[in-house]
């Protein structure tokens, strides 16, 4: 038999009106968010959202390298889909695959001169669908706060 803690009175307790609105809201914006950007990245870059993704993780690296299973971390990403997205920025010669020094069998994603200058190409792409998509939609909004809350909420 396993132990069901009882709820407390506060956590079984209606949702107001707008707490409601945010949770039904919330499935909605982690589906829509991501498109809307990709779609934008897509159609304005010729680039993915999570191709951007993984060059902007590279670029933030010490030596603009990491290992596969760290990039896939940090895109938030399986290990599959991260090493089909570095393939193909591989092949455009974005990105290339170096043994790890350390462990022979581990392999490093590392970026290079052309995906840092094509990285740079798509920032502007990449910040006005985040400001059109997003941030716009919260300007009369505490951000700090909302960005401690969500931070709060992620782990």
């Amino acid at each position: 038999m396993t132990f069901q803690p009882t709820p407390s009175e506060d956590a079984v307790r209606p949702l107001d009106e707008d707490e409601e609105a945010i949770i039904r809201s919330l499935p909605h914006l982690i589906y829509a968010l991501p498109r809307a950007i990709d779609a934008d990245m897509t159609q304005e870059q010729r680039m993915s959202a999570t191709e951007y993704l993984a060059l902007m993780h590279l670029s933030e690296a010490s030596d603009r390298r990491l290992r596969m299973g760290d990039l896939s971390t940090a895109c938030e990403m399986s290990l599959s889909g991260t090493t089909r997205v570095v393939h193909r920025l591989e092949k455009d010669g974005f990105i290339r695959r170096v043994r790890c020094d350390h462990d022979g069998r581990s392999w490093h994603a590392a970026l290079t001169d052309a995906g840092l200058a094509r990285l740079e190409e798509a920032w502007p792409t990449n910040l006005a669908a985040v400001r059109r998509h997003f941030l716009d939609h919260l300007a009369e909004m505490d951000l700090k706060s909302l960005a401690a809350a969500l931070q709060k909420v992620a782990m």
